[in-house]
């Protein structure tokens, strides 16, 4: 990871790009977007591979190599898989072809999938040491929590089946993420689908459908070793290990609990959590309920292990831990980028532990900005931090309303990498507003090569 940190700057970028319920009725699409400040078309999207089919809901992507291969010729990052949350179907999308211009080359279709697996409503994909991909699946094709892991082969393309064991039954999975030096993977168990594809409603909360626990699987034998329970509605749904591959410590974000939990290995032998950070709750008039939580969507840990990111979705800042000492993370940066507790808006803050006044609306080169800050990407050095505002089709439906009519931005902070701290780039907005096919809500990043966010040192 520290070899990986002095790497080249990053000059690509393929975003995942969504226009699922929307009037435009065109598919999702994967956006190549130029960050080179030296480029005449420095913020521009200067390409799109739309997909062949509607309302896929696309949301993350990952790469077919994992990082042990690099400097093997046979073996490179070229290819990108796309998952579709509401679809169930997967897209395998050729990069080293041409680099600025992706294109498709696979489509692994839901009625396979099914006929396998049963497993549907997919969400992460993860290239392990071994190369084969896996794909996670919240639930079944029916909407509920029996989901699991699909195996795919980097080579064909084919639906190998499913990797868990079938003696541990099917659990359902947002994020996972694994640490080959322990022999070990951890998933997330975030929610039911059929409850979460509607958007939020609280009568769902205290009846198990928002998830709420870790499971820790044996990596070679497939089997689950244990799970831990991070609270009800904690509904874990990203997962990182600090990258060292030495390490034995992680992080996973909780939304609806606006909570960071440290999750580490005992000396025992077994695993174990604590949360770590807790985002208080506004108490708030003019909003949906009378308390406002942070529904942390995304975190991000720097190469070097010194920090994390994480974005408060609906309080709308971007937030930076020294996590030094992984037990006891300290608030060294902070930058409001949206969100919902504007001045001037609707929403009034009654009561706020953290705050004295409400945040300034968020303006950049004469656009206020729509939504809040959803998923991250740091650049190999550290130094820059991408973000994005869209979580899922309901769910920005019912909380920001014209960040669906008015599409979203890719934004740029700047990192302080030695004291810490974060200030927005003034000069870098990419606008999804004024798309070819109307305006689209950018999500999931990607660099050509591999990120913070996908490799995996073993």
């Amino acid at each position: 990871p520290l070899d990986a940190m002095k790497g080249p700057r990053e000059k690509l970028m393929y975003v995942v790009c969504v226009l699922s319920g929307t009037e435009s009725r065109k598919p999702d699409y994967l956006a190549t977007v130029d960050v080179d400040p030296e480029s005449p078309s420095y913020c521009q999207v200067i390409h799109r591979l739309h997909m062949p089919h509607l309302d896929d809901e696309l949301h993350h992507s990952g790469w077919n190599a994992p990082i042990n291969t690099f400097g093997d010729t046979g073996i490179e990052h070229n290819c990108l898989v796309l998952p579709g949350l509401i679809s169930g179907r997967v897209y395998v999308v050729d990069t080293g072809s041409d680099l600025c211009a992706p294109s498709l080359c696979k489509v692994i279709e839901p009625r396979e999938i099914i006929k396998k697996t049963n497993l549907g409503y997919l969400y992460r994909s993860r290239c392990l040491s071994s190369r084969e991909v896996l794909v996670s699946a919240i639930g079944d094709a029916f909407g509920n929590e029996r989901g699991g892991l699909l195996v795919l082969d980097p080579e064909t393309w084919e639906l190998k089946g499913s990797w868990e064991c079938p003696e541990d039954g099917h659990h359902g999975m947002f994020d996972f993420w694994y640490q080959p030096r322990h022999n070990v993977l951890i998933s997330v168990h975030g929610g039911v689908p059929k409850f979460i594809i509607s958007g939020f409603s609280p009568v769902n909360l205290r009846k198990g459908r928002y998830g709420g626990h870790l499971d820790i699987w044996d990596l070679t034998s497939h089997r689950l070793l244990q799970s831990i329970d991070l609270g009800e509605d904690s509904g874990p749904i990203e997962v990182r290990f600090l990258h060292n591959p030495n390490s034995v410590h992680g992080y996973v974000a909780c939304p609806l609990e606006g909570s960071i939990h440290h999750f580490f290995k005992t000396e025992g032998g077994c695993w174990a959590a604590e949360k770590v950070i807790q985002v208080p709750n506004k108490k708030v008039s003019g909003w949906l309920y009378p308390e406002m939580p942070g529904f942390i969507f995304d975190i991000v840990i720097s190469l070097d292990d010194r920090f994390l990111y994480a974005s408060n979705w609906l309080h709308g800042d971007v937030r930076q831990y020294d996590i030094t000492d992984p037990h006891c993370p300290k608030l060294v940066g902070q930058v409001f980028v949206g969100g919902c507790l504007e001045k001037g808006g609707s929403v009034t803050v009654l009561e706020d532990p953290e705050l004295d006044c409400q945040p300034d609306p968020f303006v950049i080169q004469g656009k206020k900005v729509q939504g809040g800050p959803v998923k991250l990407q740091l650049s190999l050095d550290g130094a820059r931090l991408y973000v994005t505002s869209s979580v899922f089709t309901p769910w920005d439906k019912q909380f920001y309303p014209k960040l669906v009519r008015e599409g979203s931005v890719m934004l740029q902070l700047d990192v302080d990498t030695e004291k810490g701290g974060l200030c927005v780039n003034p000069e870098f907005l990419v606008d999804f507003g004024h798309e070819p096919c109307g305006p689209a809500r950018a999500r999931d990043m990607r660099y050509p090569g591999g990120d913070c966010t996908s490799d995996i040192w073993d």
